[in-house]
């Protein structure tokens, strides 16, 4: 790598996985990385922000990958960015840089001879814009989850509500910090990062803020939906509880009557004649024809006064 820093050309390093310290020791005595800038890149998670040491600049985001079956891969990456030489620092193998590796290769615009204050502002633009198809994968899933709150709710339902709210808040931890650190970016003045670079910085900082603001708009969508659910499973409940109450209230007078005539003492009144069974039974019966007529009308069973108040 020695003889790279030479020739005054941009070289980035790509280092994936933080495993190996004695590797990364060797980094940070080469291109003199501070000790403290070299201990925030190994020892993750940490906050996004933006840290100048000297002539170097130190820059920790956080990555995110499209969901898989539930989950949100977060993974934080560091940039030291000098005056010729960018190096990125890892979590983990994979991640979304593929178009600033086929940008290189390929020799797409200035960013192989605008420097490496534009090949930082490439790779964080590129982390920034990975969060969309993120964003817009956990929107497909509210809008699925709305349908199943409004028709069929559940506690699978309610579940994975819980989990995408959980998601947006890991995805607004990430993000939130990276606006402030993206603002002073564009805000202050470092040697690595040229006013025109500042100006592309500017538009990944209104990516960044519409990325907030959807977040802010999923995360009231899912406390909605988390309210509606509830409400839902409520009126249902209510629902039970009412036909219950119906049943009981119906059931109350011929209890009664079954107690009543059932004690068999010898003078009780017409169990003597043979009508008193039948009449007994016809009793019950208007009994409840009378109650659930009554039910009826007071709108508690089917459509009743009420509703045809409404319909008017």
């Amino acid at each position: 790598l020695a003889p790279l820093l030479t020739d005054h050309r941009t070289v980035w390093i790509d280092v994936q996985g933080i495993g190996d310290e004695a590797m990364l020791r060797e980094l940070g005595e080469l291109f003199s990385i501070h000790p403290l800038a070299l201990e925030d890149v190994v020892n993750s998670p940490q906050r996004p922000k933006v840290e100048e040491y000297g002539d170097q600049l130190l820059i920790i985001a956080r990555m995110a990958r499209e969901p898989d079956r539930g989950s949100i891969d977060v993974e934080q990456v560091g940039l030291f960015v000098g005056r010729h030489y960018v190096i990125t620092v890892q979590e983990r193998y994979g991640d979304v840089l593929d178009p600033v590796r086929v940008r290189l290769r390929e020799n797409k615009g200035p960013i192989r001879s605008a420097g490496s204050g534009y090949l930082a502002y490439a790779i964080v633009d590129t982390i920034v814009d990975g969060y969309y198809p993120v964003i817009e994968e956990i929107n497909d899933r509210l809008l699925r989850l709305e349908t199943r709150v409004l028709e069929h709710p559940t506690p699978r339902t309610l579940a994975q509500l819980n989990t995408v709210k959980a998601q947006l808040a890991q995805l607004q931890r990430a993000l939130f910090p990276k606006r402030e650190a993206l603002a002073r970016l564009v805000r202050e003045s470092y040697p690595a990062i040229s006013d025109e670079v500042r100006v592309y910085l500017r538009d990944t900082l209104d990516h960044c803020a519409q990325l907030v603001d959807a977040l802010d708009s999923q995360r009231e969508l899912v406390n909605a939906l988390l309210n509606t659910h509830l409400a839902v499973i409520g009126a249902r409940t209510n629902e039970v509880m009412k036909m219950l109450t119906i049943m009981a209230s119906i059931f109350i007078p011929l209890t009664f009557l079954a107690g009543l005539y059932g004690m068999n003492f010898p003078d009780m009144f017409v169990l003597d004649t043979s009508w008193a069974y039948p009449t007994l039974l016809g009793v019950m019966a208007l009994i409840v024809v009378s109650m659930l007529l009554f039910f009826r009308r007071r709108g508690w069973l089917g459509k009743g006064e009420e509703d045809d108040d409404d319909d008017g």
